[in-house]
């Protein structure tokens, strides 16, 4: 399928009994080499011009940004040499950027500047409660409009003019999917793996909406949610079978050894904002209103967020006159991208094509 992509260009993953040496040798020094730390006042109003909560303490938006002509410049083997424009990475639940590090190697290797934004309580972003396990948000606008601004400031600059390309994953992906109804020029194509159109709450959605609500009404917004941990140096492998064990394992050390990346509850307020986001995106109306081409990813063994609301955002996306397309991994976990390479490379394979093929042929 590559070759239908870029004749001059081969794709060679990672070699997962060696993942930790190749990321450490190779990977990492390559993106150390041509990545630039930034920060960013938050959004203030959203898409309507409307004011959004003003915060104690705004703080300030952490990003990482990789320029694809500092990465030729390092002559990689398999680098395309040919540069195609930015891809904007949004990032999934408790995430950060550095867990991206290797989709992050494979899209310079396609000739793609990176541009990775923290969203607000993760990373080195800031954090609005005092435990570092914990995630909370206000208002799931403020994710839209920062996520929003961030590509169209920063990640802007970085595609010099050519298109400029969106890449979610989970939280990540429904913040995209808000995004790309509310700002329809901004992205030219949109990649969503595994989005979080609606998550798993354990009860029908409807009667999560009004518990959460009551529960942060009575001031319980920044406690955390039933079930949910603090976290924890151990690694239980048992929730990640059938993933690849070496990209698990890398993942969990990143937390370990930075605790600005070990977020891993919600709080009430958070689970809040994320149905009323799930309930904004599936409105008929917004599905129908985006205009920018996307590609869909479903893992069959979610165990995070629902497929039927992405079956739905799917059919009512083509219902408005919307260009997407959903492959189905049925074996695949949440995270598509932290499987073995005979699930990881067909994703990726598609994704490129997706991403090179002409508007015409979607």
């Amino acid at each position: 399928m590559w070759d239908s992509y870029d004749e001059s260009m081969t794709l060679r993953l990672l070699d997962e009994a060696n993942y930790d040496a190749e990321m450490e040798s190779k990977v990492l020094p390559a993106l150390d080499a041509c990545m630039t730390e930034g920060w960013m006042d938050p959004a203030t109003v959203d898409w309507n011009g409307d004011a959004l909560p003003k915060l104690d303490e705004p703080g300030r938006l952490h990003y990482c940004c990789y320029d694809a002509a500092k990465f030729d410049a390092l002559r990689e083997d398999g680098a395309s040499g040919v540069f195609r424009g930015a891809i904007v990475i949004s990032h999934g639940f408790t995430e950060f950027a550095r867990k991206y590090s290797e989709m992050a190697w494979y899209f310079l290797l396609a000739g793609y500047s990176v541009c990775i934004l923290e969203h607000r309580g993760h990373g080195h972003s800031v954090h609005d409660v005092d435990n570092p396990s914990l995630v909370w948000i206000d208002d799931w606008r403020r994710y839209v409009s920062d996520l929003a601004a961030f590509a169209d400031s920063v990640a802007r600059e970085y595609a010099c003019d050519k298109p400029l390309h969106l890449y979610c994953h989970s939280m990540g992906g429904g913040i995209g999917a808000a995004v790309l109804e509310r700002y329809p020029a901004l992205f030219d194509k949109a990649v969503l793996s595994a989005p979080m159109i609606a998550p798993v709450v354990g009860m029908p959605t409807w009667l999560a909406r009004i518990a959460t609500g009551m529960l942060c009404g009575l001031g319980f917004g920044k406690s955390r949610v039933f079930g949910h941990t603090d976290f924890s140096t151990d690694l239980d492998l048992s929730e990640h079978e059938g993933a690849s064990e070496a990209r698990v394992r890398w993942f969990h050390q990143q937390r370990c050894d930075d605790v600005s990346c070990q977020t891993n509850a919600a709080t009430f307020e958070w689970a809040y904002q994320a149905l009323a986001l799930s309930r904004a995106i599936l409105k008929p109306d917004m599905c129908g209103a985006i205009e920018t081409p996307m590609l869909l990813f479903q893992a069959g063994r979610d165990i995070w967020v629902l497929n039927g609301p992405q079956d739905d955002f799917v059919e009512r996306v083509r219902e408005g006159g919307g260009s997407i397309e959903k492959v189905r991994y049925g074996q695949s976990l949440h995270e598509i991208f932290s499987m073995p390479n005979e699930v990881l490379g067909p994703y990726l394979d598609k994704i490129f094509d997706f991403l090179a093929a002409p508007d015409a042929s979607l």
